[in-house]
């Protein structure tokens, strides 16, 4: 649904070595009044459409082998290029809720977000995320619409949701990372695009929002 984040940063992406941030505590220090200009949507962000496949009962062991693989090539990927290539692979396991019912109700969310009417929207992922609680595109593009309805705390709660169940979602911490960044939270961010780069050493964005806020917080007055 690479339409349906172009204007997430959900999810477009805390730190290496302690434990991932708690979105819902982070979320209660927000002030959204005041809040400048949406940050641009990391690239990596911007889901995909999804594939077109049969819906037939998935091997769960064989599709965490061949997911596992793509993140281990990811991780080692250097040329852009290459690792994009990785990296909508992923998207595509990602894709996969196993449910033609779950599949429907994503088609007609997207749909009903890009005709703005958001609250339709919103009823159909609600439909999705309580009849798939362990599909974590479901969260995760729930995600995307609370962040696109100015909805930043509940935004937050089901990025939460998509890193627990799946650590290493990219889209999920681009997104984390830029609603932090937008709030004013610059080393959190910070945190969060260099845990995406472990994941995704080869993620544009994220490179450049490392650069970006390094120099920023270096420049700060302490």
């Amino acid at each position: 649904m690479r339409t349906f984040l172009r204007l997430t940063a959900l999810a477009s992406i805390l730190a290496l070595s302690t434990p991932a941030l708690r979105a819902q505590d982070q979320a209660q220090e927000f002030e959204e009044p005041g809040l400048e200009e949406p940050l641009p949507i990391p690239e990596e962000n911007l889901t995909p459409q999804p594939p077109v496949y049969d819906d037939v009962p998935l091997q769960a062991e064989s599709e965490k082998t061949r997911i596992d693989e793509l993140f281990d090539k990811l991780k080692k990927a250097r040329d852009p290029r290459f690792a994009k290539t990785i990296a909508d692979g992923i998207w595509s396991e990602w894709f996969r809720s196993g449910s033609a019912t779950v599949d429907l109700m994503l088609g007609w969310a997207n749909d009903a977000f890009e005709e703005k009417k958001y609250n339709v929207a919103l009823d159909y992922l609600d439909q999705v995320v309580t009849r798939a609680p362990d599909f974590a595109e479901g969260w995760n593009r729930r995600a995307t619409l609370h962040y696109s309805m100015d909805n930043f705390a509940k935004s937050m709660t089901d990025i939460e949701k998509v890193l627990e169940l799946e650590p290493r979602h990219f889209g999920a911490l681009a997104g984390l990372a830029t609603i932090l960044e937008r709030t004013g939270r610059k080393e959190a961010a910070l945190k969060a695009w260099m845990r995406a780069l472990e994941v995704y050493p080869a993620m544009g964005s994220a490179q450049e929002a490392v650069i970006r806020l390094s120099d920023e917080l270096a420049a700060d007055p302490v």
